[in-house]
C-alpha cells in the first residue's frame, strides 16, 4: 500500500458524519462517526501526518487488519483507510460502552467474576498475537473496549506500539505503571521486544481490575510500593519467611503464585500468557482482606501477618493509609504521563518524544 494509493478525502466529513470525539492522545484522536455510504457507526482513528510517518501508519494498519479476525480484537475494516491533506485515517468498529479504565470503580475494583471474564478474553487476544510473533507493548485498561455491561464481549485495541518479537526499540522517556522493569531501567536505546513485556503489563492490569488501584507508579526500586513487592518476591524465591505488603493481602495464595510468575522482575522467568489459564478456576480474592491463612499452596513459605492488619508499620501500604496514593490522583498522573506510551512508533519517531512523568 503506497501513500499515493490511499484514497484522498478533501475532509473527513466528505464520507463520514462526525458525532463526537471519544479519545485523544499524542498519537492523534478518535472520533465516533457515521459512515454515510455504509449507513453505520464506526470509530475513526485520526493520525496527523505532522507526527506520524507513513510507514508507521502502514504498519499499524497492517497489524490491525491482520489481527482483526480474532473475536477479542477490535475489527479494522479492510480497504477502509484514507488520508486527508494533513492526516491518515483508520476505520474500525465502535465499542458503545467505552474503555475498561472508565468501568473500574476507584479504590474497589470490579467483582472477581467480571475480572475473570475480562481476563480470559484479553489473554486470548494476546496469545493470538504472540503466536504470530507480535508483541502489543501497550496493554492497559484504556486499550480494552467494552461492548456489553456484563463484560462478555471486550476487545483489545491500539496496535500503534506493536512490534515483532525479537526486534529492538528505543528507550522510553519516563514510565507508567504498566512498564516492565527492563523498560524502566534500560540504560541504552536498544530494548529487546519480547512477549514477557505483555505478560508484565497484563499482571498490572489484573491488579488494577481487582483493586481499583495501581500497584506502583513505576517498576523501579525508587518506588516504595514496587520495592516492597520486589523484597517479598525475592524472599519468596528463596523460600524464606516473608511478610506480604498490605495492598496484596486481599489476594489468595493461589493468585499470589500467579502474580509471582507474571510480575517476575526477570523477563526470562515470567510465565507465558497461556499459563494464566491454569488459574481461572481458583478463587482469587479473600472475603477478609486483613488476614490470609497459610495453605499448602505457599510451598513452604511462611508469611507473617501478625501485625499487617493494623496498617501502622512504616514499610507497609494499606488501602486506608494516607501514604497510599489515591486512585483518582494516580489516575490523573497516569493519564498525564501516557503521552510517553500513546505514540511510540519507529526509532526515528522516538527522537521527537519529550514527555515527563508527573510525580
Amino acid at each position: 500500500m503506497e501513500n499515493d494509493s490511499l484514497p484522498l478525502l478533501s475532509d473527513v466529513n466528505e464520507r463520514f458524519r462526525r458525532i463526537r470525539e471519544i479519545g485523544s492522545g499524542t498519537y492523534g484522536h478518535v472520533l465516533l462517526a457515521f459512515d454515510r455510504d455504509l449507513q453505520q457507526r464506526c470509530a475513526l482513528k485520526i493520525l496527523p501526518k505532522s507526527t506520524t510517518k507513513y510507514r508507521d501508519f502502514q504498519r499499524e494498519y497492517n497489524y490491525s487488519l491482520l489481527l482483526s479476525p480474532h473475536r477479542s480484537i477490535i475489527s479494522t475494516y479492510e480497504d477502509r483507510c484514507y488520508q486527508t491533506a494533513d492526516a491518515f485515517v483508520i476505520v474500525q468498529e465502535y465499542a458503545p460502552l467505552g474503555d475498561l479504565f472508565e468501568s473500574i470503580p476507584p479504590q474497589r475494583g470490579l467483582p472477581e467474576k467480571a475480572v475473570k471474564t475480562i481476563m480470559k478474553q484479553v489473554a486470548s487476544a494476546l496469545e493470538f498475537m504472540h503466536e504470530k510473533g507480535l508483541v502489543h507493548r501497550d496493554v492497559k485498561p484504556e486499550n480494552v473496549m467494552i461492548f456489553d455491561a456484563d463484560f462478555h464481549k471486550v476487545k483489545l485495541i491500539d496496535f500503534g506500539m506493536t512490534r515483532k518479537c525479537g526486534s529492538y526499540v528505543r528507550r522510553l522517556i519516563g514510565s507508567i505503571p504498566y512498564s516492565p522493569p527492563e523498560v524502566c531501567n534500560a540504560l541504552n536505546n536498544d530494548i529487546l521486544v519480547s512477549t514477557a513485556m505483555d505478560v508484565w503489563a497484563f499482571g498490572v492490569l489484573l491488579f488494577c481490575c481487582l483493586t481499583g488501584n495501581f500497584p506502583w507508579e513505576h517498576a523501579q526500586d525508587s518506588d516504595v510500593y514496587y520495592n516492597e513487592y520486589i523484597q517479598w518476591h525475592r524472599r519468596y524465591q528463596l523460600q524464606r519467611r516473608c511478610k506480604l505488603p498490605s495492598q496484596w493481602l486481599k489476594f489468595t495464595n493461589r493468585l499470589m503464585r500467579l502474580f509471582k510468575k507474571m510480575l517476575d522482575p526477570e523477563p526470562l522467568k515470567r510465565c507465558t500468557i497461556t499459563e494464566i489459564g491454569k488459574y481461572y478456576d481458583n478463587r482469587w480474592m479473600h472475603d477478609n482482606t486483613h488476614r490470609r491463612r497459610l495453605s499448602n499452596e505457599d510451598e513452604g513459605v511462611e508469611e507473617d501477618f501478625s501485625s499487617s492488619g493494623s496498617g501502622i508499620e512504616s514499610n507497609t501500604i494499606t488501602t486506608s493509609s494516607t501514604s497510599n496514593t489515591d486512585f483518582e490522583e494516580l489516575t490523573q498522573m497516569m493519564r498525564n504521563s501516557l503521552t510517553t506510551f500513546d505514540h511510540l512508533t519507529s526509532i526515528d519517531n522516538q527522537k521527537k518524544l519529550s514527555t515527563k512523568l508527573v510525580s
